[in-house]
This record gives C-alpha cells, sequence and structure tokens, in this order.
C-alpha cells in the first residue's frame, strides 16, 4: 500500500511540474518576443501572472504556434525526454542568428542516502524563482545590443535519441549557433520544481 501510494504521489507531481514548466515556457517566450521586438507591441496585451504583469500575444497565428509547439514539449517533459529548449532570433534578411535564448532541462536527482521523500516545494517559492526570471528577461534590454533589422525567430528542442518526435511538425534543423569569437553569454537565474530544474541564459552576436 505504501509503495501505491509513493507512485501515486509522484506521478501527481510530475504531472504538475510538467505543467508548471510547459506555462514557463509560454510566459518566457512571449516576454523575449515583446522585449526583443520581434513582433510589434500592439500585439501584446498585459495579463496577471506569478503576482505581476506579464505580456502575452494577441496574433492568432503566433499563439497556435506556440500552443502546438508547447503541447508537444509537455508530452517531452512528461517522459523526461527534454533535455534543453531555445528561443532563437534571426535577422529576416540576412538569416544570421542574433540570440539564442537557451533554457536547459533537468531532472531533480533525491539525494541518495535519503530514506524520506523530501517535503513538496511550496508553489509560491516555485512561482517567486520563476518571477526573477522573466523580471530578468525584461532587464536584458539594459545590456542586449538594439536590434534594428527586422526578425524572425525558431524554437528548438534537444530530446534524447529515444524521444518520439512527431515528422511532421518536427526536423533536424540547423543549431542556429552565434560564432565563438562573435558571442557573448549572460546566465540567468535557474528555478525548481520537485521534479525539474530550469538552468536559463542569453547568448547574442556582438560585433564589438
Amino acid at each position: 500500500m505504501a509503495t501505491s501510494q509513493a507512485l501515486n504521489r509522484q506521478a501527481i507531481t510530475l504531472k504538475g511540474s510538467t505543467n508548471l514548466v510547459t506555462e514557463f515556457f509560454k510566459y518566457a517566450a512571449n516576454t523575449i518576443l515583446f522585449q526583443r521586438g520581434v513582433y510589434p507591441s500592439d500585439d501584446f496585451h498585459m495579463v496577471k501572472k506569478y503576482g505581476q504583469t506579464v505580456l502575452v500575444t494577441q496574433d492568432l497565428a503566433l499563439e497556435n504556434y506556440l500552443d502546438r509547439i508547447l503541447k508537444q514539449v509537455n508530452k517531452w517533459l512528461s517522459t523526461g525526454s527534454v533535455t534543453q529548449l531555445v528561443l532563437a532570433i534571426i535577422s529576416k534578411d540576412t538569416r544570421l542568428p542574433l540570440e539564442r535564448w537557451v533554457f536547459d532541462i533537468n531532472l531533480v536527482e533525491p539525494p541518495a542516502d535519503s530514506t524520506e521523500p523530501a517535503p513538496p516545494k511550496p508553489e509560491s517559492e516555485i512561482q517567486a524563482e520563476i518571477r526573477y526570471i522573466l523580471k530578468q528577461i525584461v532587464s536584458t534590454v539594459t545590456f542586449l545590443p538594439i536590434i534594428d533589422d527586422p526578425t524572425v525567430f525558431n524554437i528548438l528542442a534537444y530530446t534524447h535519441d529515444s524521444a518520439d518526435v512527431p515528422a511532421d511538425e518536427w526536423v533536424d534543423t540547423d543549431p542556429l549557433a552565434i560564432e565563438a569569437s562573435k558571442s557573448q553569454q549572460v546566465k540567468l537565474r535557474s528555478f525548481s520544481t520537485d521534479v525539474h530544474r530550469i538552468e536559463a541564459m542569453v547568448a547574442y552576436r556582438y560585433e564589438g
């Protein structure tokens, strides 16, 4: 009976963590696309989330695109198949990658010497960590180079070889890396649930 209860709690924790992480990616992507001017500011409206105001797209095509991607990401998270998500901002004219917003996804391992399950991490603490990351993304406009050219974006997912990848929606692609000699990197804050730990950073093209 104890084993059954433990497995049940684990399943609920995994599902809850998967949904929290997926939701974070939605708001992080929207924040990046707004702050970096990939879409016009008029395309976004304000909503309350994580105890603060965040901007979310009103562009139906973009909203549907993100929803479709995040639905698959949610499945990969639930099976532990995805290790990294990247939002790459690319020059529309030259196709050069200008920024790579990288989110490493790690599974939280319980302490090896622990016989009792750790107490659940309060959702308020998780939301506070997410709030700090989103605020950091907003503040990056103070040091990231100004982007004058029209841009587009792409979302890349790095998965295990065993991952179930829908061939009609996801294809192997260029990693859209920025040459090391022209790349600067800034590490952002991280957040964790009882199951997942997300490490964030941004790499950007610097010609100076």
